[in-house]
């Protein structure tokens, strides 16, 4: 039996106690206020606690609970400052630690899953997780030829917990919407929902792991793990050191971050083009920066590779990312109003009931594209949150107009690893060239190709 709480009524009441905790900490903020402390001061007393108690509770429950706690995370860049801050330090932690598993239950899923001789396997083997995800955790080890590997042990009962959260998390998404204002919350936890039953199948993200192994080996910008083992609830890949991309949004200098943001958009764009996946799970704790493997340091932006790790979350893209989306991009950025919105509504992004501007879809979709314009872009997150307001803002034309666009199902997830991607790069506050990657792998985009 796993610590993972997996009785519904349980899991349920933990998740209600967020929106109920909430209202008692504004009660808590009143007297406060009452005992003459100033209201700038409370207010932010009340966010940090509030933020402690998110990051409690999405912890211990892992499962999908913490899942929507990383999604969350990456998209912090679009809060205004003075909410962002208290929340920062509390849903970022979620992208690199979690409460661990009790270690008998390690061992009981290793002999479970790889027979009662498990430990001949390894070499060495810590019992102390390196890390901690929301359905298992990563210990590390040697293998039995003297490999350092990474074993990826998923939760028992992961596959239900799952799906109870993201049940219970869909009905309180009207009381989670304020934490991320401008973001709808109840698309984003249908969408994780789809995904689950292929993120826990270590089959399928073995052979996607695999793939692009085989694609990335010997890359000068891209380093991806060999997959040492697979087995039902246990994936065995090779260790990966590096600095975590975490770690260089916290603390990293301009040129770490510099070199990770143009790296990280490299990856995106070239993966679908080189192997026919999307890696769609872009939050920073599945990347790490790595020294450059030439003399000197000479591969890679600024000396740097970049590592890639957890493949449970992908799109199959046999030819690429679509075509349409690069010649929308180069139509946009060249001003033709009339072919953009044809191409937008022959893919579905404009239904047949709905008439718009041509011009005012051009107005909305500019500022959005921005990056792409120039030779390099700083990534910022005030640039995020003004991008953010604008289209939030139910007085604003953008508003009105992109609540009469429709995202087609076959883009929600090549548009949520886009705004996963940037919010990563607004967060790393990186000057990246993103024309010269857009014009490199993107089909459609460059008019000489």
């Amino acid at each position: 039996m796993s610590d993972l709480p997996r009785k519904a009524v349980t899991r349920t009441a933990k998740l209600a106690a967020l929106p109920l905790g909430f209202a008692g900490r504004a009660t808590w903020g009143l007297g406060k206020r009452i005992g003459g402390k100033s209201a700038e001061f409370v207010a932010r007393e009340l966010q940090e606690r509030t933020a402690e108690q998110l990051f409690k509770v999405l912890g211990e429950l892992k499962g999908g609970a913490m899942k929507f706690g990383q999604a969350l995370s990456v998209f912090e860049s679009a809060l205004p400052e003075e909410v962002a801050g208290p929340y920062r330090a509390a849903l970022t932690k979620l992208q690199e630690a979690a409460p661990p598993m009790p270690v008998k239950t390690v061992h009981g899923v290793l002999e479970e899953r790889l027979g009662d001789g498990w430990r001949e396997l390894f070499l060495e083997f810590e019992d102390k997780p390196a890390a901690a995800a929301s359905i298992g955790q990563v210990h590390r080890a040697v293998w039995h030829d003297g490999r350092e590997v990474a074993v990826k042990v998923q939760y028992p009962g992961a596959g239900e917990a799952l799906l109870s959260d993201l049940a219970q998390l869909g009905r309180f998404a009207r009381l989670l919407g304020p934490l991320v204002p401008g973001i709808e919350v109840k698309p984003l936890i249908a969408e994780l929902r789809e995904r689950v039953s292929e993120e826990l199948d270590y089959a399928l993200e073995a052979r996607a792991q695999r793939e692009h192994a085989e694609v990335f080996a010997d890359d000068p910008d891209v380093v991806v793990p060999e997959v040492v083992h697979q087995a039902e609830q246990v994936l065995v890949t090779e260790w990966m050191d590096g600095i975590p991309l975490a770690e260089v949004i916290a603390e990293g200098d301009q040129e770490q971050r510099d070199a990770a943001g143009q790296l990280l958009a490299r990856f995106l764009f070239s993966g679908p083009a080189r192997t026919g996946l999307l890696h769609a799970d872009p939050h920073p704790g599945n990347f790490r920066l790595l020294p450059a493997a030439g003399a000197g340091g000479a591969d890679g932006p600024g000396g740097w590779r970049l590592g890639v790790l957890d493949f449970g979350t992908v799109d199959r893209l046999p030819g690429g990312l679509p075509e349409t989306i690069g010649t929308c991009l180069r139509m946009t950025l060249a001003g033709e109003a009339e072919t953009v919105y044809g191409l937008l509504r022959s893919e579905g992004f404009v239904k047949e009931s709905v008439a718009l501007d041509p011009e005012e879809v051009l107005e909305y979709l500019l500022p959005i594209i921005e990056p792409a314009q120039a030779d390099s872009f700083v990534f910022t997150r005030g640039w995020l949150r003004t991008q953010a307001a604008r289209i939030a803002d139910p007085r604003s034309p953008a508003h009105q107009l992109g609540r009469q666009l429709n995202l087609p199902p076959s883009y929600l997830l090549i548009h949520r690893v886009t705004l996963s991607t940037i919010g990563v790069l607004c967060q790393l506050n990186a000057e990246v060239r993103l024309r010269d990657e857009l014009t490199a792998w993107l089909p459609g985009f460059d008019p000489a190709a």
